[in-house]
């Protein structure tokens, strides 16, 4: 049978790890072995996990990122025992989704890459793989990635650099590695993603716009939850780590523009931010319980995604999924999730908008025609069975 090889920093895990984990099962389903391969969190899978490093490993990389902006550039012994993994695994397709996350050395990775003959997928989850240091750079309004990273504005972002800044080393060194494999194929899973491509050193390697899916069996209305805060109308907020970038202060500022009749909740918060929070605001940590999230999506009035860089958020794809309508900001491939009927795209940062918004969607006549349009959404565009089986038809058209 044909093997699937997938590298990422987590295995079912967080976003990027589910789709990995979801792209290993629907390829058993049609015949193939599944390894993943992972740097730093692991929920139980399917397919055969392989972790690469170890925790102090993780440490002493981050060390040196955080030092010395050598991101991706320690876990050497690390790399090469997973290179010894895969030729003993002799994969046919390896496919490669965040290779940051300090546990990875990738001009080790790639030179590998570059000698063999397996065909590599490499899905582009953010923008890392272009730039000298970021992982994102709209908040800075940067655009030296195009020509050549220098002075990084984003040198205390993730992979957050206190000392040195080897912003144009890094990029010329990304460039030689990620333009060395004359059998890689690019998916950026957004097309504002796909279009910045256009204007990076990998503008010439072969390409697919994927867009993320997710499971629709798992992601659907639920109104066992319709208890919880009876009487108010409830604006959602969804993040795996509420940072600047994604919006929490605007989320402060639109509780004083909102009336008492709605009540903001936040999921994904830690104990401190949680501690901080104005009344009105409900503050919830990370969880991954998909089913208490489903509950979560399902009583909200209006998911609210106030996201300053995103490549293509699955929050969106999950609360539409539910039924509930999305207001986010003109940002990234944020907007690509919705439609006239299903949500509306506000300018960045305009909180005013955001408010007026929210009030036009809770006060619409037809709630249950939104929804069923909302759903309707993601069945026919997002649903993770056609979207990864795209995966599938793109593995079998490189073998």
């Amino acid at each position: 049978m044909p093997v699937l090889f997938q590298i990422n920093v987590t295995a079912n895990w967080g976003s990027h790890g589910r789709i990995a984990e979801e792209i290993g099962e629907m390829a058993m389903a049609q015949g193939w072995d599944s390894y993943i391969a992972y740097g730093r969190y692991a929920n139980p899978s399917k397919s055969h996990l392989l972790k690469v490093g170890s925790p102090f490993g993780h440490y002493l990389h981050g060390l040196q990122s955080m030092l010395f902006d050598r991101h991706g550039l320690g876990s050497t012994s690390a790399t090469w025992k997973l290179i010894r993994e895969i030729e003993w695994i002799r994969p046919d397709i390896i496919h490669l989704h965040n290779i940051h996350g300090y546990y990875l050395n990738y001009p080790i990775l790639f030179q590998y890459l570059s000698e063999m003959n397996t065909p590599v997928v490499w899905t582009l989850h953010d923008c890392w793989p272009i730039t000298g240091h970021c992982a994102f750079f709209t908040y800075a309004d940067c655009d030296r990635w195009k020509n050549g990273c220098h002075h990084c504005p984003c040198q205390k972002n993730y992979p957050t650099s206190l000392l040195m800044d080897r912003s144009e080393t890094n990029y010329e060194q990304k460039r030689r590695s990620f333009t060395s494999l004359s059998n890689l194929t690019l998916v950026p899973v957004s097309e504002w993603l796909d279009g910045l491509l256009d204007e990076s050193f990998l503008k010439d390697v072969p390409r697919r716009c994927i867009h993320n899916g997710i499971d629709t069996d798992v992601f659907h209305a639920d109104s066992s939850f319709s208890s919880f805060c009876q009487g108010k109308k409830v604006v959602l907020g969804v993040s795996n780590m509420w940072e600047p970038r994604k919006g929490m202060k605007d989320f402060l500022a639109l509780r004083s523009l909102l009336s008492s009749d709605y009540v903001i909740v936040l999921i994904g918060l830690s104990k401190k931010q949680i501690y901080s929070l104005p009344e009105g605001i409900i503050g919830i940590e990370r969880t991954d319980n998909l089913q208490q999230l489903v509950h979560y999506y399902s009583r909200a009035d209006v998911f609210v995604n106030p996201t300053y860089e995103d490549n293509f958020p699955t929050t969106n794809l999950e609360a539409l999924s539910c039924g509930t309508p999305v207001v986010t900001y003109r940002t990234g491939g944020s907007p690509e999730a919705v439609d006239e009927e299903t949500g509306v795209v506000v300018p960045c940062g305009d909180v005013n908008s955001l408010a007026e918004n929210i009030e036009a969607i809770c006060c619409a006549p037809y709630p249950e025609t939104r929804s069923e349009r909302c759903r309707q959404r993601v069945t026919e565009n997002f649903c993770k069975r056609d979207r990864y089986q795209e995966y599938l038809a793109l593995y079998n058209s490189l073998l």
